[in-house]
This record gives C-alpha cells, sequence and structure tokens, in this order.
C-alpha cells in the first residue's frame, strides 16, 4: 500500500514584471492505493496547478506545505526521480517529440523507471496486448511521440504508458478532454484496468461528470480559488452536474 500525502500546500506562477501569482492557497489531500479521487471545479480553479505541481513542472513554484509519497519527501526530489518514486503524470496537452518512436519511448521511460531494461520478448508481448486492449494500431508503435497525433490517440497514449509503466500513484489531468464517446470508452477502461489491480492511488482531474460515468470515483474534491472547498462521494459528482459550480464561485469572491 502506498500514500501520497499533501499538506497545506501553497504553489506560485511567474506572471508579467518577474511577479508571482498565487494559485493553490493550501491544499490538503491524501490518496492511497486502490484509491480514485476526482478533482472538480471550473477553468482557472487551480487543477492543474495542483497535477504539475505535483509532477515537479519549473513553472510552478511551491511556496508553502508538503507532498510526500509512502513518507519520502516529493518535493525534495528531482522530475526523473519523482517517476521513480513512483509517480506518474498524464497531461492534459501531452507534447510531441518528433524523431522518437512509441515503441523506443516507451522502453526508455520503462528503463528510466525500473532501473534496468525490461526483457524485450516479453516487453514486446506486454506492449502489443496493451495496445489491442486500447484498440491502438501496430503501426502506432513506429509513429513518433504524439506527432500527428489525433485528442484520441494523445489520450490512448497516455493511458498506454500508464498500463505500463505500473506506477504508485497517477495523476490524470483531464484526461478526458477531446475525446469522442468511443475514445472515452475506451481510455475509461483502460484507466479502470489500472484501477482493477488495487495497487495504484488514482487523482483524477476533470470539468465534467461523464468520465465519471465509466471511471467511478470514491471520493470527490470541489475545487475552488485554489483549495479543496467542499468533499463527498459519487453523489456530489451528480450533484455537480444539476447545479454547476456557481454556490461555490459565489462564495469565492
Amino acid at each position: 500500500m502506498s500514500t501520497l500525502e499533501i499538506r497545506d500546500l501553497h504553489v506560485s506562477v511567474a506572471v508579467a514584471d518577474g511577479e508571482e501569482k498565487p494559485i493553490l492557497r493550501g491544499v490538503d489531500l491524501t490518496v492511497r492505493s486502490g484509491e480514485t479521487h476526482a478533482i472538480m471545479g471550473p477553468n482557472g480553479s487551480g487543477k492543474s496547478t495542483l497535477a504539475y505541481s505535483i509532477a515537479g513542472h519549473p513553472k510552478y513554484r511551491v511556496t508553502g506545505g508538503t507532498v510526500t509519497l509512502d513518507g519520502e519527501d516529493v518535493l525534495a526530489m528531482t522530475v526523473d526521480e519523482r517517476a521513480r518514486a513512483g509517480l506518474f503524470l498524464a497531461m492534459q496537452y501531452p507534447v510531441e517529440v518528433p524523431g522518437v518512436s512509441v515503441s523506443n519511448f516507451l522502453r526508455t521511460a520503462a528503463t528510466a523507471v525500473r532501473g534496468e531494461a525490461p526483457k524485450l520478448r516479453t516487453w514486446v508481448k506486454d506492449v502489443k496486448e496493451a495496445m489491442e486492449r486500447l484498440e491502438v494500431d501496430s503501426s502506432f508503435s513506429e509513429r513518433s511521440v504524439n506527432e500527428g497525433f489525433s485528442g484520441g490517440e494523445k489520450k490512448r497514449h497516455e493511458i498506454l504508458q500508464l498500463e505500463l509503466l505500473k506506477p504508485k500513484m497517477a495523476v490524470l489531468d483531464e484526461t478526458d478532454s477531446g475525446l469522442d464517446i468511443d475514445a472515452l470508452r475506451v481510455v475509461s477502461d483502460g484507466v479502470n484496468r489500472v484501477r482493477a489491480t488495487g495497487e495504484v492511488g488514482v487523482l483524477l482531474i476533470t470539468h465534467y461528470t461523464r468520465i465519471l460515468r465509466y471511471v467511478q470515483p470514491d471520493f470527490v474534491h470541489v475545487f475552488v480559488g485554489g483549495k479543496i472547498v467542499e468533499e463527498g462521494g459519487p453523489e456530489l459528482a451528480e450533484r455537480l452536474e444539476s447545479e454547476g459550480y456557481v454556490r461555490f464561485t459565489k462564495a469565492a469572491v
């Protein structure tokens, strides 16, 4: 069992003229193996800032609080050390990497995370089976990472990484954005396969409830103004679907 603990996290981002704008204003959250936590909130509430701060993006500066994984100080780790420790981020806008094939990228990533190269025969089999589950054509592996990919292909590639790298904690930043109904089903099925192992904690960031109809969360947290303002179970997501965020945003003004 692994535990990701976030305590009183404050984060700022650089803006014009060298000034910094506070984004996160005291976030407290605990995610354990086998749990799925949905973070929901309006645009600009700080949801993606939370994701990238956990992952170690240099744009975001932690000004207070702690983040630990199994008692280890995540904030003291470099980005690659965080990945090796078991953290995984599926990005909202995956970057293109021209000239690097998906197959080379995946094996290099697995080698870096595990500390040794996976056995080739087993690895090829694992990749092939994972691609079949995600309904990805075999030619996908020879394409450059995310170059010319559709929105659905980019998100399937993120979940392909998730299935193969087997992290302790997965942060999924708006994995449902840009997906049609079929792609949403396939991607959600991939997330559910990872959840079913009981070995991964999932932090699922989203605006809408549509992905939560496929990936049912154990906990729902409403994020407004850079902090969690309400928490509950799956029923809270349904309430947000019918009522929106107005009562929270009005209170934050």
